[in-house]
């Protein structure tokens, strides 16, 4: 797929479950007359198959759930592709909200971007949904009073993922860790979970972003005396990691490889040869409750593909915003947000789950392991649960996470 830093417009028409090709956003803008989301993702790089279109996909079941309009509003979505650069993102994002008019921001995936995106939407007060991007930093020290980190982050991923593999005895671990933002808080959240779980970590090694040669770094974890080689990172830099760590014979010696951020597409295309047997920590399963699945059929259908945790989260996130609209008979931030923070979570995503006040949505999170080859009944059967992890046990303290909004 091309790389574009431009933005796709569609429009939910009113009359028709279908979306069109919506040709001037400034002047319905000016009418008043429509809500416009933008979907922010990696549309060609390395995290597009866990995200990009399918994330689109997911805004417009959110809408097509909802209904077409709100509060007299036409409901339109935009999208657009970041590249993974920040820069890029910042200028789309402040383009929207100055001269496109959008209303609400989501996704955001890769938290180098997101973070800036989060730095662009607190400014000009807009609202900010995040799915895709992993770093507590979003919900901690850069922390928004407009923006909701829905989906998971590097604190849930790595603390019942950490604390199971240590009760199993891999009490000493080596990270490969993706050199970037998300890379480093995923690291920074796993050792404290170890180290607080009676674990220590003997080594860690830096990679590259998108890299595609991972031997160096795991002859390095090889030769080290960890039990556990923890891989701290995401998308294809996790797919190289885990594959070449299988052609190595790693996942066969006595060493235990940890997978501290999964996605479900990247796990289909390497197989369950490769992954087998590892332990992990996702926010969401297609095949998990009746629910799920009846939201994944819906994907399925558009996408010939099984929602990622990402694009389920993109969602669930945009029905609670525009329930929260709806509820608060305006699109203004922050009577939208104390909405938000006031009203449960109650869906296919989440039961019981709450926005809190640092912009942390809590909700369960679920240790899966991945499944034999032998146990599985096709493409997308890929994990079984291994346990339930209660929301306020995966994320992190409200009072230890530092977000200057929040008064302790």
């Amino acid at each position: 797929m091309a790389r574009r830093a431009g933005a796709m417009l569609w429009a939910l028409g009113a009359t028709t479950a279908l979306f069109a090709p919506f040709a001037a956003p400034s002047a319905a803008r000016a009418d008043g007359d429509v809500l416009r989301i933008g979907i922010i993702t990696d549309m060609s790089g390395q995290y597009s198959e866990g995200n990009g279109e399918g994330s689109v996909a997911a805004a417009q079941l959110a809408v097509e759930d909802f209904g077409p309009t709100v509060l007299g509003k036409r409901i339109e979505i935009i999208s657009a592709d970041h590249q993974n650069k920040p820069d890029i993102a910042s200028t789309i994002v402040r383009n929207w909200i100055d001269t496109k008019g959008v209303d609400v921001v989501a996704e955001g995936v890769n938290s180098a971007v997101a973070l800036a995106i989060q730095a662009v939407t607190r400014e000009r007060n807009k609202i900010f949904l995040i799915s895709g991007a992993g770093s507590s930093d979003l919900t901690g020290k850069s922390c928004s009073p407009t923006s909701v980190q829905w989906t998971y982050d590097t604190y849930a991923s790595s603390n019942a993922t950490a604390k199971a593999l240590v009760a199993r005895g891999g009490k000493s671990w080596y990270f490969l860790t993706a050199d970037y933002a998300f890379g480093h808080a995923l690291e920074r959240d796993a050792t404290r979970a170890v180290e607080a779980a009676g674990g220590k970590v003997v080594g860690k090694v830096r990679h590259p972003f998108n890299n595609p040669d991972f031997s160096s770094f795991l002859l390095q974890a090889q030769s080290s005396p960890a039990q556990v080689i923890a891989l701290a990172n995401a998308g294809s830099d996790f797919a190289n990691a885990i594959k070449q760590a299988h052609e190595f014979g790693l996942s066969q010696s006595d060493k235990i490889m940890a997978a501290l951020q999964v996605t479900l597409t990247d796990s289909a295309s390497l197989g369950l040869e490769v992954v087998q047997g590892a332990l992990f920590t996702d926010s969401f399963y297609w095949d998990r409750t009746p629910e799920t699945r009846a939201y994944a059929e819906r994907f399925f259908a558009r996408r010939k593909a099984m929602p990622t945790a990402y694009q389920a989260g993109v969602t669930s996130a945009l029905t609670h915003y525009l329930k929260a609209v709806q509820a608060a008979g305006t699109t203004d931030s922050a009577a939208v947000m104390a909405k938000m923070r006031g009203t449960p979570v109650n869906d296919f995503f989440a039961q019981g789950g709450k926005v809190r006040a640092d912009g942390r949505m809590v909700h369960d999170m679920y240790l899966m392991r991945f499944k034999k080859p032998s146990q599985s009944t096709g493409k997308w059967d890929l994990y079984e649960l291994v346990a339930t992890v209660p929301g306020d046990e995966a994320f992190r303290p409200l009072s230890e996470g530092g977000c200057p909004y929040v008064q302790n």
